[in-house]
């Protein structure tokens, strides 16, 4: 049979369908209702909870969406001119004047311990966020179980899920762990009165989250074994502590890439563009290099924070840059 427009046309509701079923969405959809998560079907238009499962050596993995923000693309990056940015948008078939930047967080289980890395906007975020807190119990979890918070540094996207506007602690069983340098940066008193005001929001976000517990926070340094099975990585520049995590076990291994990148379809594809967010441009960009060169070498598994859900895949070189692959999809544990 002769594929022509008016075939493909006459036949889409049945491509769309096989197509959802072949789809992650579609599978988180029938994990959710196997499991007893609550969710509507997709027959009646709704969408599967936004969490990924997938295993790294004898730990499981849960990617755990919360939203997107939309960003002007003019100005997002500082040291491109906007028709490249927009460019590069188009290519990924992304908006060119304004695009998304997706938040996604992880869950890992590891010898009935239950760890976060890092914990999404909380109440604290854009419109289009705040949805953690739903797919994370979707995906069967309870903050009151969480043992162990990992922060990868201080941005509110990143910490403002510990505490709610209201001051309610998120997960009150949780140790919380934050990287030292991030620590001596942003609770210190000095910095902070001397600091532009376009910064001030980001000390004054670090004081109400971490300022009740200040006593109890752990702090930690880089190139060392936070948790079992995950090491810090330093991956300054982005923040003066940024921390990127090895997560290991057996044979597995997953990069958690934090915000090296932002979205990978500026900063994978071109590594040597500033993010508007990045504190010291030159330091990010010989992170991003060295972090982009090591994970495409080794062919590991990488995860992102504002990479597309579910966030996950591997680095392949090219050219002058590199590209995200994305993982293929494989049945819900």
């Amino acid at each position: 049979m002769t594929t022509t427009r008016r075939s493909v046309l006459a036949a889409g509701p049945a491509l769309a369908a096989a197509a959802a079923i072949g789809s992650p969405a579609f599978a988180q959809t029938q994990s959710a209702a196997g499991q007893g998560t609550a969710g509507q079907s997709a027959a009646s238009g709704g969408q599967a909870p936004g969490f990924y499962r997938y295993k790294v050596g004898d730990m499981t993995v849960t990617a755990v969406n919360d939203g997107f923000a939309s960003r002007p693309t003019e100005g997002f990056v500082r040291n491109a001119e906007l028709p490249q940015v927009q460019q590069a948008l188009r290519e990924a078939f992304l908006p060119t004047n304004q695009f998304p930047i997706p938040y996604n967080t992880l869950v890992i289980e590891n010898g009935g311990r239950v760890t976060l890395i890092d914990t999404g906007n909380g109440d604290s975020g854009a419109p289009t966020t705040g949805h953690w807190m739903r797919n994370f119990r979707a995906a069967g979890f309870d903050p009151a179980r969480v043992d162990a918070v990992i922060i990868s540094h201080f941005h509110g996207d990143h910490i403002n899920g510990l505490r709610l506007k209201d001051g309610t602690a998120v997960f009150p069983n949780a140790e919380v762990m934050v990287p030292s340098a991030e620590w001596a940066f942003w609770m210190d008193d000095a910095r902070m009165n001397q600091a532009p005001e376009a910064m001030r929001g980001g000390f004054q976000t670090a004081r109400r989250v971490f300022g009740p517990i200040a006593k109890d926070v752990k702090q930690y340094e880089h190139g060392k074994e936070i948790a079992p099975g995950i090491t810090s990585v330093a991956a300054t520049g982005h923040t003066p502590g940024h921390t990127a995590f090895m997560v290991s076990s057996g044979n597995g291994k997953l990069m958690v890439m934090s915000d090296i990148t932002n979205h990978p379809a500026l900063f994978v594809r071109n590594p040597d563009w500033s993010a508007v967010f990045d504190m010291d441009a030159d330091q990010a960009r010989a992170t991003r290099h060295r972090m982009l060169d090591m994970v495409a070498a080794e062919r590991a598994q990488v995860a992102f924070y504002h990479a597309p859900f579910p966030a996950t895949g591997f680095i392949a070189k090219e050219g002058n840059g590199y590209r995200m692959v994305p993982v293929q999809w494989t049945p819900a544990l």
